[in-house]
């Protein structure tokens, strides 16, 4: 497992560190242009922001590892309601129950669509459940705590949100959306193999939680990286004056937690450092949108979803996370 991770990172490091040393023997004035207290500012602004998030990373993958070995989807569906609307709150509330992080959330649905879940109800859990779960809630309040109506503003909205796409892919959607009938990884009887190290379950779920861990921690390093630079090198004015429009900040905001691609359970604590320059209802939007439609996500969904189901998905999730943020950022969190 290590050395996979090490054989993942080494081809973007070395490069990375050759370049760097040739332009600090070329260039060596570089060095001495650096401005060593924007420097300090990054350092302290990266550490603040990893250190603070990495433990909700940790337990989320924990949590997650269990609920795919010791949790089958076929335990779920027992309790999955028939009619539309007590459904579409079942899988909004999933999430408390089963708290999955964004990263595995496709790969899960996808096998439980294959065993009759109804599409709808299957969205609402992809969009709801990174989210409405007990550890983001937590983080969220830890990155938050001197702000809480955020806390309560970005549950609820995904709440709404989940359950508004939800309804509107029941109304328009009847044709199953998945690209292929069976994937692999799922037996006869639709259950998915365990792996098994040793013969223990215990190593498995510690395993499978380290992966998940390496797999969401270079987003996680990333989006700390360029939240720091930001932080750090970009003039306060120009932040100020994005962050005051009406439009652009929102536009600005979901864009950026499109492309950072964060794992639920550390976004907050990213949009929390923009606190000061930004609306409370662009925040919302970074902390609604990107859980639900970012840029691995989006490959994810193109891979097992057709393309034309993906365009309807996506579309939806931006008209209604952009309009339910400008309402709540303009009827209740203030800037």
């Amino acid at each position: 497992m290590y050395k996979q991770a090490y054989t993942r990172v080494l081809p973007i490091l070395v490069p990375a560190a050759f370049a760097l040393a040739c332009l600090t023997v070329m260039y060596p004035s570089l060095i001495r242009a650096v401005p060593l207290d924007e420097l300090q500012t990054f350092k302290t602004s990266f550490l603040g922001i990893l250190l603070e998030a990495l433990p909700f990373v940790l337990v989320g993958a924990l949590l997650s590892s269990l609920l795919h070995l010791f949790v089958s989807e076929n335990t779920l569906r027992r309790f999955m309601p028939k009619h539309p609307v007590p459904g579409i709150l079942f899988a909004c509330v999933l999430g408390l129950i089963f708290p999955v992080c964004e990263c595995g959330m496709i790969p899960l649905i996808r096998r439980m669509i294959q065993k009759g879940m109804p599409v709808y109800i299957a969205v609402v859990f992809i969009l709801s459940g990174p989210i409405l779960n007990p550890v983001v809630f937590g983080a969220t309040y830890m990155a938050f705590r001197l702000y809480p109506e955020m806390v309560y503003a970005r549950m609820g909205l995904a709440f709404v949100v989940s359950a508004s796409i939800g309804l509107i892919i029941y109304l328009t959607w009847k044709d199953n959306p998945l690209k292929h009938a069976f994937a692999a990884g799922v037996d006869a009887e639709g259950e998915p193999h365990s792996p098994t190290h040793g013969g223990s379950k215990l190593a498995a779920v510690f395993v499978h939680a380290a992966d998940e861990v390496f797999e969401m921690g270079k987003y996680l390093l990333i989006g700390c990286i360029l939240t720091a630079g930001i932080q750090s090198f970009v003039a306060h004015e120009q932040l100020a004056s994005i962050g005051g429009g009406q439009v652009s900040s929102y536009l600005f905001m979901m864009g950026f937690a499109f492309l950072l691609s964060l794992c639920s359970t550390s976004d907050a604590f990213v949009a929390s450092a923009f606190l000061t320059t930004f609306s409370g209802g662009s925040l919302l939007a970074f902390l609604v949108f990107g859980p639900m439609l970012d840029f691995k996500n989006l490959l994810m969904l193109l891979s097992v979803f057709r393309t034309k189901f993906v365009l309807l998905l996506s579309f939806l999730i931006c008209t209604v996370v952009f309009t339910g943020a400008a309402l709540v950022g303009t009827l209740w969190l203030h800037p």
